[in-house]
């Protein structure tokens, strides 16, 4: 078996991700409208009631905003922690199903999700390593000021690793936000910028490591071509395999563990 990997878009305006394996789906965040987050899985072809779950990873509104409606529109089972469900003030018996940290999920035989505590605002949020089982890993790890030791402990022998890069370093500390809020950013519970991504891959690099999503990139801190260079520079020869980014108007590709090239993904 495999796991495959279709991010729908990433972003400050909205987060999805479609993590499958076997006959199952799974949606790792829900932050699009709901019109949108069925339109941009129908490009990637993908019947929105083929959605067994939805795993939330917190309750900020570019990564749960539509997360409810669409848990009770295609009959899909709602995933997150108690911290995440509070928050959104979801029924704990009705509504949603709760996991622990560092708890494994189990979504069918040939799909879990681990979720690990990481550091973020005023939120409970959770990074994941999907397993198939059969030793196919993959991270999806976005909104996280740095990467604590449990979370590195399980990057090493992903095959595949989605992970944000936010900001350039310089474009934040010069750009027009206030003092506060650039703090808030670059510190322990803001966001990865280029550099720090750069050293997390850098750290838990591997033979088997196939392949690379660069993700959560902001708008105004900063660009593609930015964080793709820091990371690489970052990395180097030490990484043979494929590096993309998933920008806020997807989907535009779909990683399978197995292979390290993307099959894209065209409008139609």
């Amino acid at each position: 078996m495999a796991i495959g990997i279709t991010h729908l878009g990433s972003g400050s305006r909205g987060n999805a991700t479609v993590v499958s394996s076997g006959d199952c789906n799974v949606l790792v965040d829900c932050g699009f409208s709901l019109k949108q987050t069925e339109k941009r899985l129908g490009i990637a072809g993908i019947n929105p009631s083929s959605i067994d779950s939805i795993v939330v990873t917190h309750h900020h509104k570019d990564h749960s905003g539509s997360a409810l409606r669409a848990s009770k529109k295609w009959g899909s089972e709602l995933h997150c922690n108690l911290g995440t469900a509070s928050k959104m003030e979801w029924d704990l018996m009705e509504e949603c199903v709760t996991f622990g940290n560092l708890e494994r999920v189990e979504f069918s035989s040939d799909l879990s999700m681990l979720a690990i505590p990481v550091p973020h605002d005023d939120a409970d949020n959770v990074a994941l390593i999907a397993s198939d089982g059969n030793g196919d890993r993959a991270a999806i790890v976005t909104d996280l000021g740095e990467a604590p030791q449990d979370l590195i402990k399980h990057l090493t022998g992903c095959n595949h690793i989605s992970i944000e890069a936010n900001y350039d370093h310089h474009r934040l500390v010069s750009g027009p936000y206030p003092e506060s809020l650039k703090r808030r950013i670059s510190g322990r519970g803001g966001h990865l910028s280029n550099r720090q991504a750069g050293d997390i891959l850098l750290e838990v690099m591997h033979d088997d490591l196939e392949s690379i999503v660069l993700c959560h990139l902001s708008e105004r801190n900063n660009a593609p071509h930015l964080a793709e260079s820091e990371v690489l520079m970052a990395i180097g020869d030490e990484f043979t395999g494929n590096i993309s980014i998933s920008r806020q108007l997807g989907p535009e590709f779909s990683f399978l563990t197995g292979q390290s090239n993307p099959n894209s993904i065209v409008a139609v």
